[in-house]
């Protein structure tokens, strides 16, 4: 018996007894349990989802009784709502199932997270640098209306992706201002910085196009792949440069940050500046500098939302809906590290994308898309109270700094 269970002490199993370890298996399990009835697998029993669910329910279980709590309850939740998903797809038609689970969706996941990715390795750039940016709502919101108003005036859509950039770039330089300058709470100005693209936005729109931009304007193109066969085709043999750029975005930003000096230097103003400032980093200049390179990041993500193909030149009031607080939420839930934020923009990009394709059940079930709609909110709300688990922001995360 000690032989045998010295045989278990290894360092496979102990990653496996690991309770971080089951809590993600059983929310995978349970997103797998949602996914069995829907192509390509289309298990039309409904013991199958309960099977699976059950034992990430029971894995949930395990981990909340080993110490982690919020981790084993998120993962019991996932196990219910494996169940219950999965029964409501074996009793959908097939037909249904494949109009909604085609490869468009892919397409469609990736088009909706393509702001929000902007927008989360902008917030990784400003948060690592220890100032917090909530005001990448307004930036976003600038970069969408600026970015229109400079392809309709300049006549290309290139005229319009540095127009919005430069609105970003300008309004994450009032809020670095007031937050490392003047060490104001960065919550407060934050929140103002937003409430003032809402105004200037809303009166330009009012001044130059009596409410809504429906023109004719220059848009960002897709880049066309072809000979990759029909699944690839349809899925991402069609997206926006813009999409494109936003996963060269991610690698960029996990290079700068974790594998090069500057990064280097980010990451300890972050974390602790008065050391920074004692070995001769500039705080005030790098962050400063990561601010305002977030106001631009993020200000694409609403040219996107405004040149890309979903939004097709045109602008309306308040066109972000809050994707620049979901952005904020992906980088939360991604721990401040480009690829945990990348995968969850593409979890509520998802979310979003499922909604419309939902609306082929509006007859059957009339609040399914409505209830989707809501769910990158509630995934919001989910990352900031830490259900998943524990983050560890930047230490000195919007912390003022005065140097001495």
């Amino acid at each position: 018996m000690t032989a045998w269970g010295s045989g278990l002490d290894n360092p496979v199993s102990g990653r496996l007894r690991d309770p971080a370890s089951t809590g993600y298996v059983a929310i995978g399990l349970g997103a797998f349990a949602a996914f069995l009835a829907i192509p390509p697998i289309e298990a039309r029993s409904p013991t199958w989802p309960i099977l699976i669910g059950v034992v990430a329910i029971a894995l949930g279980i395990w981990t909340a009784t080993r110490g982690r709590r919020r981790l084993g309850y998120g993962a019991v939740a996932a196990g219910l709502l494996g169940i219950g998903l999965g029964i409501l797809a074996t009793r959908s038609g097939t037909g249904n199932l494949e109009t909604v689970f085609d490869t468009t969706l892919i397409a469609q996941t990736f088009g909706l997270a393509t702001p929000l990715v902007f927008g989360a390795m902008a917030g990784i750039f400003s948060e690592r640098s220890g100032v917090v940016n909530i005001g990448l709502e307004g930036m976003m919101l600038m970069g969408a209306f600026w970015g229109v108003y400079g392809s309709d005036k300049g006549g290309t859509w290139v005229v319009g992706l540095l127009a919005g950039m430069a609105s970003g770039a300008v309004l994450a330089l009032v809020l670095a201002f007031f937050a490392i300058q003047l060490r104001a709470d960065q919550i407060v100005v934050g929140f103002a910085i937003n409430f003032l693209a809402l105004g200037i936005t809303g009166y330009f729109l009012q001044q130059f196009y009596n409410g809504q931009v429906s023109g004719s304007v220059s848009t960002v193109p897709n880049l066309h792949i072809s000979g990759l066969g029909h699944f690839f085709e349809t899925s991402i043999g069609d997206l926006s440069l813009l999409t494109w750029a936003g996963f060269v975005l991610v690698i960029l930003t996990y290079v700068v940050i974790f594998k090069t000096p500057i990064g280097l230097r980010i990451r300890a103003c972050g974390e602790h500046p008065r050391a920074a400032d004692t070995v001769g980093i500039n705080v005030y200049l790098i962050r400063y500098g990561c601010v305002v390179l977030s106001g631009v990041l993020v200000a694409i993500g609403g040219v996107y939302l405004s040149l890309g193909p979903q939004g097709n030149g045109t602008f309306i009031f308040d066109i972000t809906s809050g994707k620049g607080f979901i952005a904020l939420a992906a980088m939360i839930f991604g721990n401040w590290r480009p690829a945990g934020a990348f995968a969850a923009a593409l979890l509520f990009g998802f979310s979003s994308a499922l909604a419309l394709k939902l609306q082929v059940y509006q007859d059957v079930l009339p609040g399914a898309a409505t209830l989707f709609q809501v769910l990158p909110y509630v995934l919001t709300l989910v990352a900031v109270a830490g259900v998943i688990g524990r983050t560890d922001a930047p230490a000195a995360d919007g912390k003022p700094y005065a140097k001495q």
